[in-house]
């Protein structure tokens, strides 16, 4: 019998008959109702080539990856979060090993056959989830690792099994994304998963197999389609690379297509800044960080900077009581700890607590000035608010932030780089 127990009334979700949040006394009102959620997609990950991911200070274990994360649930349950996002298939490891070499798959070629060590991580991160009063969007799809699959039926048989094992589960606190962002090119050989019609007869397979299970499907950063929209029970949209006003017109438009149903962002990126938007139109963010929750193996807690400053600006949307941060800690030159580093490569960027405030952040290496970045992440070699082309670091390299407020304040952050 499932403790938390999902529903959705409208636009609005709720556990066990009450409103999200209602039961908290210090929460806002405005905020009932929704699903505040991270992306913790690695949270069942294994792979045929464990061994390059004993790296960060770690040496990869599965058993252990998943424990891990059901350890640092209650601090995220604390700070207001009460959705995660884990996939069957993982995501990508963006930022150093590749597409294929993840080899990161529980499904046989013809579908027919799930890996029961995937599935045993999945229910007992489901049934820890349950005890904290916690849901779990369980990812179905992942478009770099369905090149095993032999064709459209095994993406059948798969969506009929992965049901199947969820509704004989008792599960409760459950929502199924058919795929992670549909319309990337890598699932165009599926065009059952890649096209629009595809995804609404999956859902729809879905729903005469666990029809008690919510079912929904993403696409790329801005992409919102309407028949995809309208067959969803939660419509889950994906603000990677999205600007704010972006961000605001993508909600928007899934609304026009589908009015009256919740509409949940459950992929984003360490973009904190985009909450403004999501507390005004009274909808869920999922929070996405690539470094410290995408790239095996992950530090579940609420890591310093990026981690701790989105925990406390989503607490404190929500209403949640908390301590104040003091202004000097407010900033992080985040990626240069000792161990954050693949083969001497790592990720710098500027952390802030409110990143609106900023103008601009130019990085110099040993006295030299390297970059400037005018957007949030930002991040050295910015691409898009969730990526960044990494920089090979030595022992002894000095690195410099200097941070250009909008009030016109400047203020500088160095590190000394020291790689375990």
């Amino acid at each position: 019998m499932s403790k938390t127990n999902l529903s959705i009334d409208g636009a609005k979700f709720k556990i066990n008959g009450q409103l999200t949040y209602s039961e908290i006394e210090s929460c806002k009102p405005s905020v009932h109702g929704l699903l505040m959620n991270a992306r913790f997609i690695q949270g069942i990950f294994d792979s045929k080539n464990r061994e390059q991911f004993n790296r960060y200070g770690k040496d990869f274990d599965p058993e252990q990856n998943t424990d891990d994360l059901i350890a640092a649930l209650p601090e995220w349950y604390e700070k207001g979060l009460r959705a995660i996002t884990v996939g069957m298939q993982g995501g990508g490891s963006c930022f150093t090993v590749k597409g294929a070499e993840l080899k990161n798959n529980p499904y046989s070629p013809d579908g027919t056959q799930i890996d029961t060590a995937y599935l045993a991580r999945l229910d007992r991160l489901i049934k820890a989830c349950d005890q904290m009063g916690m849901v779990v969007i369980v990812s179905l799809f992942y478009g770099l690792n369905t090149e095993g699959l032999n064709d459209g039926q095994a993406v059948i048989n798969v969506v009929k099994n992965m049901s199947a094992h969820l509704r004989d589960g008792g599960f409760g606190n459950i929502i199924i994304e058919i795929a992670n962002e549909h319309d990337l090119s890598c699932f165009s050989k599926l065009p059952i998963l890649h096209e629009p019609q595809g995804i609404v007869s999956l859902i729809n397979i879905i729903k005469s197999v666990a029809p008690q299970i919510p079912v929904g499907c993403s696409g790329c950063g801005g992409y919102v389609n309407d028949e995809v929209c309208r067959a969803s029970d939660v419509i889950l949209l994906h603000g990677n690379g999205q600007s704010r006003s972006q961000l605001y017109n993508m909600i928007l438009k899934a609304r026009e297509y589908s009015p009256n149903k919740p509409v949940v962002i459950n992929e984003d990126s360490q973009a904190i800044g985009q909450l403004a938007v999501c507390e005004e139109l009274r909808c869920s963010w999922g929070y996405y960080n690539n470094m410290t929750k995408q790239e095996p193996p992950t530090y579940w807690q609420i890591t310093k900077g990026e981690d701790e400053f989105f925990a406390w600006r989503m607490a404190n949307m929500l209403g949640i009581k908390q301590g104040d941060i003091p202004l000097d800690e407010q900033y992080y030159f985040q990626g240069f700890e000792p161990h954050m580093h693949h083969k001497g490569v790592r990720f710098p960027r500027l952390a802030a607590l409110y990143p609106e405030s900023i103008n601009y952040v130019r990085f110099f290496e040993n006295g030299k000035h390297v970059y400037t970045c005018y957007d949030e992440s930002f991040t050295c070699n910015f691409i898009s608010n969730w990526d960044q082309k990494g920089v090979t670091t030595k022992d002894g390299d000095v690195w410099e932030a200097e941070v250009v407020l909008r009030s016109g304040e400047i203020k500088h952050f160095k590190v000394l780089v020291k790689n375990l």
